[in-house]
């Protein structure tokens, strides 16, 4: 735990960021969220979330569903739409451990951030400073490694078998097919 939420409470060190809030959703306090990864499981399996507005402070979900591309949630205490237009630009945060459990060979994003990355020769890279998704596949943001001169100071590297020979979890390093000119 670190800091201190709005009434007292500890804010959990392992908080991911994972929407914000669009808006109201109809009239009964629903609101609005716009996820920030196309899949959306630990909003809906998280039985709680935290949102910093107006200062960091956790919330029981009483239900949650998707709405078109968004998802819609009812929250305990907002009631009616004055209510949920006060949350509007809210950013919600789900505890990293509420996230649910994968498969072999499957990644959440925010575990890759501060990955080294070198390519099939050794050569060093940089370090995963995001993803993102291009609707046909993720794609590593790279940041180059200081000392190389390289093409660009980002590197995207397609996060695709094709490119990706590999991902040690445990040494936070990947290894791709790629070279530093590409």
């Amino acid at each position: 735990m670190s800091l201190q939420g709005g009434s007292g409470i500890p804010v959990p060190d392992d908080l991911v960021l994972v929407a914000h809030v669009s808006g109201p959703f109809g009239i009964g306090g629903w609101i609005r969220l716009r996820t920030y990864s196309s899949e959306a499981s630990a909003l809906l399996s998280a039985k709680s979330w935290w949102l910093d507005k107006p200062e960091m402070h956790d919330v029981e979900v009483l239900q949650v569903r998707a709405q078109g591309e968004d998802l819609v949630a009812h929250l305990m205490g907002i009631e009616g739409r004055e209510a949920a237009e006060n949350l509007q630009g809210a950013t919600v945060h789900v505890r990293r451990a509420h996230f649910p459990a994968l498969e072999t060979n499957e990644f959440y994003w925010v575990d890759l951030i501060g990955h080294q990355v070198e390519n099939l020769s050794g050569e060093p890279l940089g370090e995963v400073v995001g993803l993102m998704d291009n609707g046909a596949h993720p794609i590593l943001r790279v940041a180059s490694t200081a000392g190389i001169e390289p093409r660009t100071p980002e590197l995207l590297i397609p996060f695709v078998d094709q490119f990706v020979a590999s991902v040690d979890q445990a040494g936070k390093k990947i290894t791709v097919d790629w070279e530093r000119d590409y």
